[in-house]
Formats: structure tokens, sequence, C-alpha cells
């Protein structure tokens, strides 16, 4: 691939050059799936382009699923996938929407896909199935008051969700719920209040279990919006105001 000098006037142009260039390289098996992409000193020399630019080439290769970043390793290759493509976008959606913004749009998609997910579970959950969150739940029961209960209530949620069968739902479910539920509030009383959220879980599994659907969702909105109103922080309070903290 022959090198170009950069336009400094249309750095995002000259990015996508190199993104496509790369591309072209990784379709034409040039450049091998899982490969490492050349560093960035390299890709600058190559294509006399500025850090920045290369750096932006490659956040586009991420976001359409042809590179995969590890922490503190080069990019490598990579093929597009609904995975990879899905969260590679998941980083530029929170750096799009400020953090309370974003907090509140991702709970909001989280109400569609777990309510909706109950209510598919309540409906059409077969025997497999309906074990396979028996089996969630007794571990989030087993686990509570231990560091180990975010991973269970996390298993206990994806358990529903994968009853839908839809890939591109679960992979919105892991990037972005999973990342909430491991935000836990600081409490007092932890045993007491993953207890509050087993009783939630307990409930939500025994609505299904009848096939309740209207039951289920009702118990899982409530649930959710417990869970989403503890993780908010209280505004701080005005310096010399009544609510000022001691």
């Amino acid at each position: 691939m022959g090198g170009f000098m950069e336009d400094h006037h249309e750095p995002t142009r000259a990015a996508d050059a190199i993104a496509v260039a790369l591309i072209a390289g990784i379709r034409g098996e040039e450049i091998a799936v899982d490969e490492p992409l050349p560093t960035e000193r390299e890709l600058c020399e190559r294509f006399g382009a500025s850090r920045p630019t290369v750096r932006e080439a490659l956040a586009q290769m991420q976001m359409r699923g042809y590179a995969i970043a590890g922490a503190g390793k080069r990019p490598r290759a990579a093929r597009p996938s609904l995975t990879n493509v899905l969260r590679g976008a998941g980083g530029h959606i929170r750096e799009i929407l400020g953090d309370a913004e974003s907090g509140a749009h991702l709970e909001q998609m989280r109400q569609f896909i777990e309510t909706g997910a109950v209510r598919e579970a309540a409906t059409r959950a077969g025997n497999i199935q309906i074990a396979m969150i028996q089996s969630a739940l007794e571990r989030n029961f087993e686990a509570i008051g231990t560091p180990d209960f975010p991973a269970t209530d996390i298993a206990f949620h994806r358990a529903l969700v994968s009853i839908v069968g839809n890939p591109v739902i679960l992979t919105l479910h892991d990037m972005f719920v999973s990342d909430m539920l491991n935000h836990r509030p600081s409490v007092d009383d932890r045993t007491a209040y993953d207890r509050i959220a087993y009783g939630e879980h307990l409930a939500i599994y025994q609505a299904i279990l009848d096939g309740d659907s209207i039951k289920a969702t009702d118990v899982m909105g409530k649930h959710l919006e417990r869970s989403y109103r503890s993780r908010l922080r209280a505004p701080k309070s005005v310096s010399g105001g009544p609510n000022q903290d001691q």
C-alpha cells in the first residue's frame, strides 16, 4: 500500500483513506484475521499521517468490526461480526451522550429489553429454559452478602434475556446492562440489600413459573426502577444550605 501526504485541513478524510486501505488489506487477506495491525508509528510513516489521524482510522475500523482492541495491546485484524460491531459502537455511544444522559438512555433500553424478555418467558418458556432460570436464581441466593453477588445478578438477568433467542438483544444486554449492574451502590448493610434484590428476582421467577406475563412485567419494571434509583448519586447540597452535609 502506497503512502500519501496528509491534508491537515481534512484529517477525517485522511483517516477514512487509511481505514479503507487497511480494510482492503484484511479483505484481500494481505492482513490475516487475528494478526496484530501495524503500530501507530509504522502507520504514520506509511501513510504520511499524524498520530491522531491514525488513531481515528483505527477507531473507525473497530467500529466497523475490522479491528479488535485489547487493553494495552495493539489492535488485531478482524472480520465484521454482530458482536464486534456493536461492541465497537458502545464506547462511541457513551462519548456522544453525557454520563447522566447516557445512563438514563441505557436504563430505558434495559427496561424495554428485560420487560419484554420476562413477558416472553412467562408466555412461552419451556422446561429447559425454566430450569436454566431456576439454576441462575439458586446461584444468586447462595451468593447473598458475598462479592460474587453482582456476577450472579447479571447471570440471572442474562438467563431471562436469552429466552428471546435474539443475538442482537443479548449482545446489547451484555454490553450495557452488565456494565450498569457492576456499579453497585455503596450501602451500610450489603447482605440486606442483596436480599431485597434476590426477593425481587424470586418474585419474577414465580410469575414466569405461573405463566402470568402481566405480573412478571410489573414486578420486573418495579425491580429495575428500584435498582436504577439506588445507583443514582444524590445531588450535592448547596454550600451553607439546610441540607449541607455535617
